[in-house]
């Protein structure tokens, strides 16, 4: 099969050019950095290609409707995923990845779509366990979430024969630059704050994991022309165990410290309303990352499960473990 990825030097890009290049695939990328294109292609098992692109640009539609000729699929990876940005920068990464994707799909008749969303969509400031696929979704709570969502919205809209819509929860594994090192870096800086005593429950999603649901929903048959469907190890944990796993698992000294909710969101409110002010970039802390690890969020997996076959390829344990590993190499090679 013919597949194109885009975000293809990102974190789940380059696993995802791997593992579709080693099970035959004939794979194309895109990206805008061509150091990663380079390392990608270099530690491909298999012949990849790839497509400079840069979402949101004068020619990236054309660019992107030439190099999806002949393919059988499109997984569209590309995103912009932080908490704190510029609307036009979401707008870019987020909506006008999207559409150009879809123009390509059309233009070239590709016969199936795999997008990646996000379960912070069902995101509101309360716990929520157990979190189906249809439930009604809140007011997005920043940027991110709304382009997110309006993204869904055009891949609804487009009328393809067959779609795919996940929303993968946490994703971790080498290459990560977000989750894990971002726990780790608050770590070594000093205290944990533990808000609502660390007892929120979280679901994350290994990377192999989220490769394999990918897989799936390239290849098995869909029961609709459009399926959404909730990703994850199916494992939750409480914020308080996690980091005691990583630092565990990464070799680190781990101290807590228990901090109210309610005061961690004025100090949150405040750093925010300070770099709007300022317009000196993301602030130290932002409402929706301590609102993540304050609240519970767990997702109902019953939908792939049931349709698709999906059952984790690797535990949460082994995944952590597996990632600190790898990122305990890299640091002994860079010394």
């Amino acid at each position: 099969m013919k597949i194109f990825v885009t975000g293809g030097t990102g974190f789940i890009g380059r696993h995802l050019v791997w593992r579709l290049a080693d099970a035959g695939h004939q794979v194309l990328f895109s990206g805008r950095n061509a150091a990663n294109a380079t390392e990608i292609i270099r530690q491909s098992r298999a012949a990849v290609c790839w497509i400079p692109l840069q979402h949101g640009s004068s020619d990236a539609a054309a660019t992107l409707i030439r190099a999806t000729q002949d393919c059988a699929a499109i997984v569209h990876c590309a995103a912009l995923s932080a908490p704190w940005g510029t609307p036009q920068a979401f707008a870019r990464a987020n909506l006008d990845s999207c559409a150009e994707v879809l123009q390509a799909c059309h233009a070239n008749q590709v016969k199936r779509l795999v997008h990646l969303s996000t379960p912070s969509l069902y995101f509101d400031f309360r716990d929520r366990l157990g979190i189906r696929e249809d439930e009604s979704l809140p007011a997005p709570v920043n940027e991110y979430v709304r382009t997110k969502a309006m993204a869904e919205t055009l891949v609804h809209e487009a009328g393809l024969d067959e779609a795919v819509i996940l929303r993968p929860r946490a994703v971790f594994g080498p290459w990560d630059s977000a989750l894990i090192p971002r726990l780790i870096r608050v770590i070594q800086r000093g205290a944990i704050p533990l808000m609502r005593g660390g007892r929120a429950q979280l679901d994350l999603t290994c990377i192999d994991n989220l490769i394999h649901a990918v897989e799936l929903s390239l290849t098995q048959p869909l029961p609709r022309a459009l399926c959404t469907y909730n990703v994850s190890n199916g494992t939750p944990l409480t914020f308080k165990a996690l980091i005691h796993s990583v630092a565990e698992q990464f070799q680190l000294t781990v101290r807590t410290r228990r901090l109210p909710w309610r005061l961690v969101d004025v100090i949150a409110r405040v750093m925010e309303t300070g770099a709007r002010l300022r317009n000196s970039g993301e602030p130290l802390l932002t409402r929706h990352t301590a609102g993540v690890l304050a609240f519970s969020q767990t997702l109902d997996l019953n939908a792939i499960r049931d349709e698709l076959g999906y059952h984790p390829v690797v535990s949460q344990d082994d995944g952590i473990r597996l990632h600190a590993q790898w990122w305990l190499a890299r640091q002994g090679a860079q010394r």
